[in-house]
């Protein structure tokens, strides 16, 4: 059994504690390997490794970084097919989703190839008589990322691009779900030239985690996971002193109002809904029919649903099985939860015939009409293949019950009229929104990131965001007085002059 490794100082490395983990083909149930996890030595191994490679790499001239960055996306656009069957292998998702994975993390790549422009600092000359201020900013030092099973390499990339152009050093915890996509970028790192050490993998469980949020040489964590979990890194490293960004759960809306192209938005609700198992924190999980379209657009989403061909990502299929029995296992309980609290289930993904091994774990589209906000389908994030149709008799009804959920992570709004959209844009509590787009994730060059128990920490993932992040600023002030009039003693409170 091939055990899957750490990568620290530029290699791979086996790991002294004994303990492992199994890593399964989602859609065959088989175990395909083992992943070792992080004792104390790794981890510190790990941050000593990482500290030491940062003072070199921060004194790198952002120039010569760069080039290892853009070095990094040339080789991954040439090899992104290797990668997506890794994430296919171990995650799932079916292969054109996971090479759509890499592309959008491939995007933060490139928004770091121009960090030279997003470092520049500021000058304001003679701010007062002789004096000059400045300001600049530089890299803290190691960063931790603690990433989730479902982008194994999209959400890591959120990160550390950003990170590394900026002069940091990286430990990343990834799931141990799917770990290998993480060695993977790494050795594609040193293929690139960068120097050992700057970019870590400690694989592990709760004991990797728990020790990067409390070592005192990790200045800073980023967190993509559940709202429990993130709210549990956020409390920890906050009090250990760390700059913290925990990005959390979400319950995403798509509002369909009684003037919208309603194949449009059965389309959206589908591909939302469904694309990647609904293993996604933008999958759009409840769709909040307004006015009289509810009976019509439930019937179009499930013309839709019944051409989608459920098997092995490996091969042509529309959506591949859940990454886990266990998970798999959850989600189900919560289609059964949702018929015995009195919803209508429309389509039963249990019943599902997949083209893939018995094994496998699988659960197929499921779609429920007439839930109510008081029902677990529409409370809890269940993050699975299941879609939940919500009536409202009016738009400021549908507005109000997105307002009143604890997630703010992602919501839409399907609608020909401008006014409504724009109503819309103004006034829901949520940090990204889509008009007419059912999973508004932005450009790199823009920030990711919800608003209330969908974020933990101020500050959103990439984007300027993501930068002011990875930095911290300095202010500098300096006076060249004339020799020939400097001196004297001035003890009142400074002031410009």
């Amino acid at each position: 059994m091939t055990t899957i490794a750490h990568w620290i100082d530029g290699k791979a490395h086996p790991g002294t504690s004994g303990r492992v983990g199994d890593v399964t083909n989602p859609a065959t149930g088989k175990v395909t390997a083992q992943v070792a996890f992080a004792g104390p030595e790794e981890i510190e191994a790990a941050v000593a490794g990482a500290k030491k490679a940062s003072t070199d790499w921060a004194q790198t001239s952002v120039s010569a970084r760069t080039q290892v960055v853009f070095r990094f996306r040339e080789l991954l656009n040439s090899r992104k097919e290797e990668l997506a069957a890794i994430i296919t292998a171990e995650h799932g998702k079916v292969h054109s989703d996971a090479l759509g994975e890499v592309a959008r993390g491939q995007e933060v790549v490139e928004f770091a190839c121009g960090i030279p422009h997003l470092l520049k600092g500021g000058n304001s000359p003679q701010v007062s008589t002789g004096v000059d201020v400045k300001s600049i900013r530089q890299p803290l030092g190691v960063v931790g990322i603690i990433s989730p099973f479902n982008f194994p390499a999209m959400v890591p990339m959120w990160f550390f691009p950003i990170a590394i152009a900026a002069g940091n050093a990286v430990v990343l915890k990834p799931s141990e779900k799917d770990p290998s996509a993480a060695i993977w970028m790494a050795e594609l790192w040193r293929e690139a030239g960068l120097p050992d050490g700057v970019f870590t993998v400690l694989q592990g469980d709760k004991v990797a985690v728990d020790g990067l949020l409390d070592h005192p040489d990790v200045a800073s964590i980023s967190f993509v996971g559940s709202t429990p979990i993130a709210e549990y890194v956020y409390e920890r490293a906050s009090r250990a002193g760390k700059r913290v960004q925990a990005l959390g759960g979400a319950k995403n809306h798509m509002v369909v109002l009684p003037d919208a192209d309603l194949d449009l938005a059965a389309d959206a609700a589908v591909s939302a809904g469904y694309g990647s198992a609904g293993e996604r924190c933008m999958a759009i999980s409840v769709v909040v029919a307004v006015g009289d379209t509810g009976d019509t657009l439930v019937q179009k989403i499930v013309e839709r649903t019944d051409t989608l061909q459920i098997g092995d990502g490996a091969h042509d299929t529309d959506m591949g099985p859940l990454v886990t029995k266990v998970h798999r296992d959850k989600v189900a309980s919560y289609v059964d939860a949702g018929e015995a609290e009195g919803a209508t289930l429309v389509v039963d993904g249990r019943e599902v015939d997949a083209a893939g091994a018995a094994d496998g774990f699988w659960l197929g589209p499921t779609l429920f009409d007439h839930v109510t906000p008081t029902m677990s389908v529409y409370t809890d994030e269940i993050f699975g293949p299941v879609l939940s149709v919500v009536r409202a008799d009016t738009y400021q009804e549908a507005l109000d019950l997105v307002n009143a959920n604890k997630y703010g992570n992602g919501t839409a709004i399907f609608t020909s009229n401008g006014g409504a959209a724009r109503a819309f844009e103004q006034d829901v509590q949520v940090g990204m929104i889509g008009v007419n787009v059912p999973i508004p994730v932005p450009m790199a060059y823009y920030s990711f990131g919800g608003w209330k128990a969908s974020l933990f920490g101020d500050t959103h993932a990439h984007g300027t965001e993501g930068v002011h992040f990875f930095t911290r600023g300095k202010v500098v002030t300096t006076r060249w007085p004339d020799p020939a009039t400097a001196g004297g003693l001035e003890l009142a409170f400074p002031k410009n002059s």
